[in-house]
């Protein structure tokens, strides 16, 4: 009996050597063939908020260009109301993450814009795709434009399947509009919850919200900010809420903020700064 139960555990022990390193080589092979089939050339589609220009990030890629290693190229979009697109600037050769601006003739507030404004980044990103070949980026948007690119990722990134979204940054996005209560929800905000399982599963996103008072960065309040997490929570890989305080935090100020401009470098360019980040909270 004794014999019988040795050679039983032995044959156990056996079948164990030979399937943990099978499944762990399985479950690696399966991550390595995942990602081979990804483009070198990963952009950072960047969209402004209401009113603002493709200029609206100038300082921060400038600022980006002082802290990270390398300096990236800058294209910058305008889309007419009919849908025609003009551009400025250019794509690096080898430059694997540009930096590419979206912006829009019309860059009135309210929702009926920022849904038109949706469908119009849809335009030229099918365009972008086309001309540039890539088939993974990141995202950044600053007030409404993180809104816009919300609505994008929700409803109309589906209509190229060939293409999906690595990560989405947003700051100070207003995802219930100038709302300052916790129970009263928008239009805008309905919409987005509407449209959420139109998430990719596989997005990382990132909530930063800035606050002059911890009440609101003097535009947008708080609580507006904090109901991104309705949304994306549950919906998406991973989701992230981060809180700025401290000098320069004021709505206007915060695509620029220092401890903003290392957080683009650390969770989207993935990219060492050397800069030390401040104060931040996240969740």
């Amino acid at each position: 009996m004794k014999t019988k139960f040795f050679f039983g555990g032995l044959a156990v022990l056996v079948l164990l050597a030979i399937c943990i390193p099978a499944y762990n080589w399985n479950h690696s092979n399966i991550a390595r063939l995942r990602n081979s089939g990804k483009t070198q050339m990963a952009p950072i589609i960047m969209v402004p908020g209401s009113s603002a220009t493709k200029n609206r990030f100038d300082s921060l890629i400038t600022e980006l260009g002082h802290e990270a290693p390398q300096t990236h190229s800058v294209l910058k979009l305008v889309v007419q109301k009919n849908g025609k697109i003009s551009t400025t600037g250019t794509i690096r050769r080898n430059d694997n993450q540009p930096f590419i601006v979206v912006s829009f003739e019309n860059n009135k507030d309210g929702k009926s814009n920022i849904d038109k404004q949706a469908v119009w980044l849809s335009t030229a990103f099918k365009q972008l795709v086309q001309t540039y070949h890539f088939n993974h980026f990141s995202a950044l948007g600053h007030s409404n434009g993180g809104l816009i690119l919300t609505l994008f990722l929700e409803k109309y990134l589906k209509k190229t399947p060939s293409v999906r979204v690595d990560k989405l940054m947003t700051i100070a996005s207003p995802y219930n509009m100038e709302e300052k209560s916790t129970t009263h929800k928008t239009a805008m905000f309905k919409e987005l919850y509407a449209y959420r399982e139109g998430l990719p599963e596989s997005l990382v996103m990132y909530s930063i919200a800035g606050t002059e008072n911890y009440n609101s960065d003097g535009t947008v309040p708080y609580n507006s900010v904090n109901f991104a997490k309705y949304i994306f929570q549950d919906e998406i890989k991973n989701f992230t809420e981060i809180t700025v305080t401290g000098a320069n935090t004021a709505h206007s100020d915060l695509p620029q903020n220092k401890q903003i401009v290392s957080l683009i470098g650390q969770y989207i360019l993935r990219e060492n700064f050397h800069r030390g980040m401040g104060q931040t909270q996240g969740k």
